[in-house]
This record gives C-alpha cells, structure tokens and sequence, in this order.
C-alpha cells in the first residue's frame, strides 16, 4: 500500500521512474518524483499510473541527477488529485517528502502550523510532515527530521530530501517498512526489496523510530533519540528475474505456474524418514508438546490458509484452535498464557492489523510463530520464531502462490505437532511429496477446460461459492478471488448453511461454483447441489477425476486429481484461482493490480 523509493550517488531521472514501476504491484493511485539538479528542488507528480509520470518527464528521463525520492501515493487524506499527490512540500518549497501511513494527529498538527503562519496546499496528512521539518530545521536535515518525527502519531514511512542539502537524503519509519541497499554507485531505499535486488541482495531493514541518513557511500542509522545504531544486513536469496513475467501475459499466471516449484520449496529440508523436522522451532518441542490452544491470526487469503490448517490439525488431533481475522482479535480481550501457541500468517510480513495483533500477544506474554514469505519483513522480526514458505517474490496482487506455500508448510507444521505428541503420518508426508508432480501436470492438462468454463461465466455479475469441511475455506478463497480480480459479487458460504437464508440469493442470474469432491461429506454436498438447481441456479461443479454422478446433476464440471481427502484443498484452490483469472481476463480487466487494491495493507 503506497510505494517509497529513493537514492543518492550517480543515477538518472529515469531511475527513480523506474524504481516506481519496480513497486507498482502494491497499488496506487497517483505517482511522482522530486530530485535535485544544479542546486535546485524539482518536483513533478501525476494521477494515474506510472506510465503517465514517465510520459509527462520524457524530455528530462536521461537528465543526470545525484539524488531523488519517488513515490506512488494509495488515497486515505484526500482524494486521488495532482495536488494530493506526493511528494508533498514546505512553505520554501525547499523540502520535499513522501509518506507512506497515517499520521493520526494530522488535523491538530495542521491547526497549530497554520496559526503560525504556514499555508497549505493540499488535503493530506502528508504535508504537515513538510511544515513540521521546515519549522524545525536550522541547516541540519537529519536533525529537523529527527525532531518532527517526535511530534508525529500514527505510522509513517518518510522519505525527506532538502534543495541545500546536497549530500544526503533522510529517511524514517513507524509500522511502516523501508528497506536499504547500497553499491559503488550510490545508497537507496524502498519500501520492500523489490527494487533493491538489481543494487545489492544484502539489505538492511529499518525497524520502528529508526532514521537513516543516506549519503552517496555510506549511511548510517539512529534511534529517534539520535543514539547510532549497528547495521544488521539480510540476505535475499532471489534475483531479479523472479519478479519478471517470463513470457506470460500476467504476473498472477506466472505465479500459478510456478505453484508446483512453491511446494517443492516449501518441502526442501524439511522431511526426513517419513517425519517432519523443523530444525526453525525444534528448541520449542517441549512447549509445543503442552499447549492447549493455538491462536492462528492472519487477513484474507492468509485467513483462508489458516482455516484449512485448523481443519487438517484438527483431523490428526482434537486441537482447541481458533482462527482469528486479525482485525478484530487485536480488539479483544484475548486470553493468552505459556500453554497457548499464536500463529500469525501474512504472506508480506507487513500486515498492519497483523503486526497489531502480534504486538498485543507479545505484550501479554505469548510465543508468537510467524508464516511470512518476505525474509527481514517486520513480522519475521518481532515473531518469537518463523517459518518461511520459500515462495519467491509475488507481485500480482491477488495472491495464488503465496496461499498455496502457506498451506504447504502449516500442513507440514500438523503433522509435525501431531509427530511431538506420538503421532505417526509417514504415508500423509509421503503423499505430500507426491504433490509438486500432480500439480504441475493437473495445470497443465486442465488449464484450457478451465478457461472454456470461464468464458461462459463471463457475463454474470453474482457468485455463490459452497463447500464443506476442509473444502469450505477453498469456497472461500474462490469467492475472493473472483470477487479481487473480475470484480463479481462472488460470496462463500459453508453449504449446510444455504437454507439459512443464503439459498434466497439464487436464481438463473446467480450461479453456484460447488466444490463435491470424493469425501466424507461428498453425499451431504451432492444435497445442497440439488437444493440449488431447484432454484434454477446453474452450478459449475469441481469434481474428482474418477466422479460420474454429480457430473449428471450440474452444468459444467472442472475434474481434479483423485486424491486423499485432506489433499483437495491444494488442487481446489488452484483450480479456482485459474477460473477467476479466465473470467478477469475475459474481462479484459487490470488483473495484477484490481482497483483499490494494495499488495501490503501498511494502514488500519
């Protein structure tokens, strides 16, 4: 959510329109730039995409420049406008500063700038940050900054550049993350590593009150008391390459086929002998072996993966577990004690609410294990322990890969529970390893049935999605979606629930996408089928390979794999995220970045 990226040391224009495109997929609406030039604060900012930025600068891209912020702007204090636009300026029009966050105190902030004579332009919350930092400065921009920040409420990443101040650009943050990198040409940062990788791939990640003062070759860090900090570098272990299309139309379709590497990955060390082992929380054994409840926090598709951990757990071993929208558990009174293990999932590792909810267990005591893909992202950091998916970088906006790594190690993390307290699942982690090869030729060999039963759902505008048991959070990672990237009213229920008042929605203009796999529940689903067709609804049914009876009932059917029960929810959610992305691009729609979207959600 909004996108940072800056620089100092030898560079172009260009660079900094580039490093904007580098950090597209985590939505925006507007995007602009300010540099410095011969002495002088240029300051240039559009609505619209990047593309439009790169139009507007095309006689200056090639211009020589030894320093610059950029920045695309996700509308929460103002509308999408030129002037809302970032970055945002003082008075002198000397200091320009982007932000990504929300600066709560803003309006009584502004109120007290404006009494004492500063004049605003703008409706965000952005601009005081300006004022304040003009107010205070006396010929040191790291110390006006520094003294800013102390007056500032709320989350911020800021980015601060001054027209006299040639040789350093400053940079802070609170809950909301920046990333340095630097090489023999100069120093940089963003907001996630993504545009980094192409500099160097050992970062160092800014962490809460920390201010970074750039220089073209070094920079150093400070608590906001201005006490220096050690740089603590991470290693990224993917290059450049891997956050490129490769051919394919859409990132999300790349990242689709690239599911059956993400479990392979996700597997890689840790099975030996038909166990589990995870050598990340093998000191927490004995902890593990008493724990009474299991708290899974998480947002979205995140959420999802937790409610298909809480159904396979739950089938190995009577487990209290509870999954939470992270959201809302962060407001509650929540019991947490050393028998109570808190799973927080989030595919960034930058989740607001989620970080919130972590920092609320933390301070009541609680172990907190951490689900993240982004190695150094601010969940990894303040987790007790992490265990990572190994997905690779994932720019489309509507996760696919990223679920389907998550759901890989949590089943891992049950069976490796269950192994602690004397259970024995060799032939499931067998089955498991089995599961990169199903994959790939289960893509391969039904993407294009997929697309033809996409293509005749184009035109409707309602979707019911139903499964039960371990299926029924699959129907609703389906109906999310569809709902993300085609812009379908596309809702999940449980499918017992239909006659509890869901069933009114249906008729010939709603269909129903039901998931009737070969399993324990596979009857009682073929019951909610017929109970929808008596409503004329027309149902697209996802169905094993060997199935013959429900595909006599439905409309259309989409096969997958015969497999063991608790396997489906791999090949079901791949099958859904191909169908909604079928109708998406029918749609002819912006699929890697929907509208009012943001990879990262940094804000409440």
């Amino acid at each position: 959510m909004c996108g940072i990226y800056g620089f100092i040391g030898e560079g172009k224009v260009e660079d900094l329109v580039n490093g904007l495109k580098k950090l597209e997929y985590r939505g925006y609406d507007s995007a602009g730039i300010a540099f410095l030039k011969s002495k002088n604060l240029i300051v240039e900012k559009r609505t619209g995409k990047v593309d439009a930025l790169r139009s507007l600068m095309n006689g200056r891209l090639e211009e020589r420049i030894n320093a610059g912020i950029a920045h695309t702007r996700w509308a929460t204090h103002g509308m999408p406008t030129d002037i809302n636009a970032h970055p945002q300026m003082d008075c002198t029009k000397k200091i320009a500063v982007v932000h990504n966050g929300i600066i709560e105190n803003f309006a009584t902030l502004r109120d007290a700038l404006t009494s004492e004579g500063h004049i605003f332009v703008s409706q965000t919350d952005t601009e005081v940050i300006a004022h304040l930092i003009e107010k205070y400065f006396r010929g040191d921009l790291f110390e006006a900054v520094r003294v800013a920040t102390l007056d500032l409420e709320g989350t911020y990443a800021i980015g601060v550049i001054h027209a006299d101040i040639e040789d350093e650009v400053i940079f802070a943050r609170r809950k909301s993350p920046l990333v340095i990198a630097a090489n023999d040409f100069g120093t940089y940062c963003a907001s996630d590593v993504t545009p980094l990788i192409s500099v160097s791939r050992d970062v160092v990640f800014l962490e809460d009150g920390q201010i970074a003062r750039l220089k073209r070759n070094k920079f150093e860090i400070f608590e906001n008391s201005g006490k220096p900090v050690e740089n603590h570098f991470y290693h990224i272990n993917w290059d450049e390459k891997s956050a490129e299309k490769g051919g394919y139309k859409h990132f999300m379709m790349k990242e689709i086929h690239e599911e059956p590497r993400v479990i392979s990955d996700a597997l890689v060390g840790r099975i030996k002998d038909g166990k589990v082992i995870f050598e990340e929380i093998k000191d927490w054994n004995e902890y593990i072996k008493n724990i009474r409840k299991i708290n899974v926090i998480a947002c979205g598709t995140s959420f999802h993966a937790g409610l298909v951990f809480k159904y396979f757990l739950e089938r190995l071993r009577p487990f209290d577990v509870e999954v939470e929208v992270s959201s809302e558990f962060r407001y509650r009174n929540v019991f947490v004690d050393d028998r109570v293990l808190n799973i927080a999932i989030s595919q960034s590792g930058e989740t607001a609410d989620t970080l919130e909810s972590v920092r609320l267990v933390k301070s009541l005591g609680g172990k907190v294990l951490a689900i993240s893909n982004v190695v150094g992202s601010t969940l990894t950091r303040e987790a007790d322990r992490t265990l990572y998916i190994n997905a690779g970088p994932e720019i489309s906006v509507a996760s696919t890969k990223a679920y389907i790594g998550q759901i890989t190690v949590l089943y891992l993390l049950a069976i490796y529970m269950d192994q602690l307290m004397g259970g024995n699942h060799s032939e499931m982690v067998i089955n498991l390893t089995k599961l990169p090869e199903i994959v790939d030729n289960f893509i391969l060999t039904q993407e294009d049935s997929i697309k033809s039963i996409a293509d005749k759902y184009v035109g409707y505008t309602n979707f019911m999605y139903i499964g039960r048991g371990i299926n029924y959070p699959s129907a609703l990672e389906g109906a999310l979606k569809l709902k993300e990237i085609s812009y379908t009213n596309a809702v999940g229920y449980q499918a017992g629930e239909l006659k509890h008042g869901p069933i009114a929605l249906l008729d010939e203009k709603f269909p129903v996408m039901a998931i009737v796999v070969d399993d324990e529940l596979k009857d009682k689903m073929i019951s909610n089928v017929l109970e929808t067709k008596a409503r004329n609804a027309q149902v697209v049914a996802i169905v094993s390979a060997s199935d013959r009876k429900v595909s006599s009932l439905v409309n259309d059917v989409i096969r997958v794999p015969d497999l063991e029960s608790y396997l489906y929810p791999f090949v079901v959610g791949i099958a859904l995220q191909l169908f909604a992305y079928n109708v998406a691009n029918d749609r002819n729609l912006n699929i890697d970045m929907p509208r009012n979207l943001a990879k990262s959600v940094t804000v409440e």
